[in-house]
């Protein structure tokens, strides 16, 4: 980092760029602020901490938008995709970002055309929160024909979101970087058509490194930009979705998406998604596992497993031990007796 920045360790922009940004509606946020995304955005300095390479936490975030940003990044989902996108895709994450926002599911992706405009566009016609999170300035007008969809956002409830400051191009390399706020802002990330090599691949992997859920949507078995999404599945790197049901299972959001009418859930794991079944099924009753054992014997990724031991202990399913981590004894009785 030092040497990569070293060559501008001497300009001093701060007022500058205050001053551009304001004028443009947007503002600097940052981790004294209150709107700051602590919680989402620790996953990046517990991922750093434990040696992994280019997720490191940004120092600040410009904002231009109503939403509250971390308020938006609670339990929000990314939907993220092919730029090339076929109309199956399109379809596909617009319907999803429709579903989630209509469930009160905060959607976030990197406003780049096909997929993840289909999906900006899906939220913002159910009404919901949606957040662009860009790999240039927030002034930059980039993507050129997605102008009005960011403004859109900006002003129905959502927000546009970069870690760079007025006056900085796209570039490469700076697309990648922004994606580890997709993956880190969101509780799961949702891979709508990705070839083999691509940055919704890119995003898919850093959201699996933080311990986030990765999920994918199948398409048809000859489609070149499904190979990314069915290699996910195939590899056991992601979950395979094909509803919105599907996401917000996966994602663990308890009591979302039931009729009306249906019954409650019965028993305490119910509301489980499939990988904290099998996490919470691996773990002893007595004596505790390390999460390695865990998830050799769950076949969830140990990055995963590491993200659901905490959940499942909030949730009064798991607990420390001396050995480990183990069932809670409050699971042996079902939560309606």
């Amino acid at each position: 980092m030092a040497q990569e920045t070293s060559a501008r360790r001497e300009l001093d922009l701060a007022q500058r760029d205050l001053d551009e940004a304001a004028q443009h509606g947007a503002r600097l946020v940052t981790p004294e602020d209150d709107e700051w995304p602590a919680w989402p955005l620790l996953s990046l300095d517990v991922a750093t901490g434990r040696g992994a390479q280019g997720v490191a936490a940004p120092l600040a975030l410009w904002v231009r938008g109503d939403a509250c940003l971390d308020e938006a990044a609670q339990d929000a989902v990314a939907i993220v995709g092919a730029r090339a996108a076929t109309e199956y895709g399109e379809n596909a994450a617009a319907e999803l970002g429709y579903a989630l926002a209509d469930q009160d599911v905060p959607v976030f992706s990197g406003a780049a055309y096909g997929i993840d405009g289909a999906a900006h566009r899906g939220a913002l016609t159910g009404q919901g929160t949606t957040v662009a999170a860009l790999g240039c300035a927030l002034d930059a007008g980039y993507p050129a024909g997605h102008t009005g969809l960011l403004d859109r956002m900006a002003s129905r409830g959502g927000a546009v979101v970069s870690e760079y400051p007025p006056g900085t191009p796209p570039a490469r390399h700076r697309f990648l970087v922004r994606n580890r706020l997709i993956a880190a802002l969101t509780t799961g990330t949702v891979v709508v058509e990705a070839g083999r090599r691509s940055g919704a691949r890119n995003t898919a992997t850093t959201a699996g490194v933080l311990g986030k859920v990765v999920m994918a949507v199948p398409g048809p078995v000859g489609s070149a930009l499904s190979v990314g999404c069915h290699e996910l599945i195939r590899d056991a790197h992601a979950t395979l979705v094909a509803s919105v049901s599907d996401v917000l299972e996966t994602v663990g959001r308890l009591g979302v998406g039931r009729p009306d009418g249906a019954p409650r859930p019965r028993r305490r794991t119910d509301g489980l998604g499939p990988q904290a079944i099998r996490v919470h099924e691996a773990l002893g009753q007595r004596r505790g596992k390390s999460p390695e054992d865990i998830a050799t014997e769950s076949g969830v990724p140990l990055p995963r497993v590491r993200a659901l031991l905490p959940a499942l202990e909030l949730d009064e399913l798991s607990e420390r031990c001396e050995t480990g981590w183990r069932r809670s004894g409050k699971t042996r009785e079902d939560a309606g007796r």
